[in-house]
């Protein structure tokens, strides 16, 4: 059962609003965590296929400088849009702390401040693209012809920004009360729309690079068209919030107190990622292929995982807004469970198949040679991170993002000094290495804090 129907049936079992302190008992099962896990992960999915498919109509046009400025474009969007990425996180763990306490209105509020911002920073966006491509432009330097096609793209991209943004907020609501199909319902239409789109308007009608980025921008409109009505319709009417309680200070503080925590939280991850690429950088050219190819398994890996930190981001969440600490414990057990068999599994498929795969993907011997001798070190990352990703999700759904901050800053900094020690010694192996320390210490600090963090926030149990 997902939508209208069972947040209603859900608030006819489990009775009025919480009094402080009051505990409002509910359950958490296998079943429970698969039926919002399974869902985002094939939502998840859904986004490189798209990728993969703009990639492709750019491709046909036989121009490199269009495939150039497609990819050096959709860099600088995914950097601009993973800026903002807290709109859904920040969303789900306020909605679903609400639902916890039984607040209809808070959590409706949460929505309307999300959704709010989420206009208003994609307005700004839109109006400071000719900047955003300027700078684009400099810091990634890419030549005349690609930086031509480069700003079509970014530019067209961009008018849908406030649509865009909006739909993290729409996603992070649905997400909230557990609505994990009517999420996969709505990521199937933006992508699968964006698909469509992009191919008869590149392919058919010829439009090239023009119609793949509008064709993003057609299934992003659309999706929050859809994706709004979907969340509306599920609001109580006896419920709405007054304006006053949507522009209420002190909460919207707490909402932008997370947003910037958790903002920091992805820069500091982002630029994880691009001190390992140019790190592997300085060992050559075919080591960084050879990397480039590898980290394909981490961030396939991170599709599964997403999918059971979200679980844990909408469990954990509303059992801190019913003051329930056994479906606290128990969600953060099981997703924690799924995550690690996963992880497992994809280890262990690519420790056997990553030698097929690799040849499928680079005809260089060189490349090829390279990435097989370091595949053993990319086949540990989703066994290392596992604990990072899930822990993320209980920090979004309980709203501690300080600590989540936190101890990213504490893991990069032991990562980078640990680097630049090992790998003068160690080369390649060595950031390998201590790149799987680095996954490892995001997920252990975080779990180190659990117990203190969850003692304070029931203090009854």
């Amino acid at each position: 059962m997902d939508g209208k129907a069972r947040d209603n049936d859900e608030k006819r079992t489990e009775g009025p609003r919480t009094v402080a302190g009051t505990p409002r008992p509910f359950t958490v099962t296998h079943r429970k965590v698969l039926a919002i896990a399974v869902p985002m992960t094939l939502a998840f999915l859904t986004t490189p296929l798209q990728g993969l498919v703009d990639t492709g109509v750019v491709g046909q046009l036989g121009v490199a400088t269009a495939i150039g400025g497609l990819a050096v474009g959709a860099v600088i969007l995914d950097v601009l849009y993973n800026t903002f990425n807290f709109l859904r996180t920040a969303t789900t763990g306020l909605v679903a702390q609400a639902i916890g306490r039984g607040d209809a209105g808070e959590e409706q509020a949460v929505f309307w401040r999300s959704l709010a911002i989420a206009l208003v920073c994609g307005a700004v966006m839109v109006l400071a693209s000719p900047l955003v491509i300027a700078i684009g432009g400099w810091a990634m330097d890419p030549g005349a012809g690609v930086f031509e096609a480069m700003a079509t793209y970014v530019s067209i991209r961009l008018l849908s920004a406030p649509a865009g943004l909006a739909n993290y907020a729409i996603l992070g609501a649905l997400l909230g009360r557990g609505r994990s199909a009517a999420a996969l319902a709505l990521q199937i239409l933006i992508n699968g729309l964006n698909i469509v789109v992009s191919l008869w308007f590149g392919l058919h009608l010829g439009w090239g690079i023009t119609g793949v980025a509008f064709g993003t921008v057609v299934g992003e409109v659309a999706g929050t068209v859809c994706g709004f009505a979907c969340v509306v319709a599920g609001f109580e009417r006896a419920s709405r919030p007054s304006l006053a309680e949507v522009a209420d200070r002190r909460a919207i503080g707490r909402l932008m107190g997370l947003n910037r925590d958790i903002m920091i939280r992805s820069f500091a991850l982002l630029g994880a990622f691009a001190f390992f690429t140019r790190t592997g950088a300085q060992f050559g050219a075919t080591t960084l292929a050879a990397n480039a190819i590898l980290l394909n398994i981490f961030f396939i890996a991170g599709n599964y995982l997403d999918g059971f930190a979200t679980a844990a981001e909408q469990m954990v969440g509303r059992a801190i807004g019913a003051n329930y600490r056994p479906a606290f414990d128990r969600a953060i057990r099981l997703a924690t469970l799924w995550g690690f068999a996963l992880a497992a599994c994809t280890a262990v498929v690519f420790l056997v198949f990553g030698g097929p795969v690799i040849r499928l993907m680079t005809t260089a011997p060189e490349v090829r040679a390279a990435a097989i001798a370091y595949l053993p070190w990319a086949a540990l990352t989703p066994i290392a991170g596992v604990l990072a990703f899930e822990m993320d999700g209980v920090f979004v759904g309980a709203t501690w993002s300080r600590d989540m901050r936190n101890m990213m800053l504490v893991s990069l900094g032991l990562f980078l000094a640990a680097t630049l020690v090992s790998v003068p010694v160690l080369g390649n192996h060595g950031l390998w290495l201590f790149f799987n320390v680095f996954l490892g210490l995001r997920g252990l600090t975080l779990t180190a804090l659990v117990r203190r963090r969850a003692a304070a926030a029931f203090p009854t149990a």
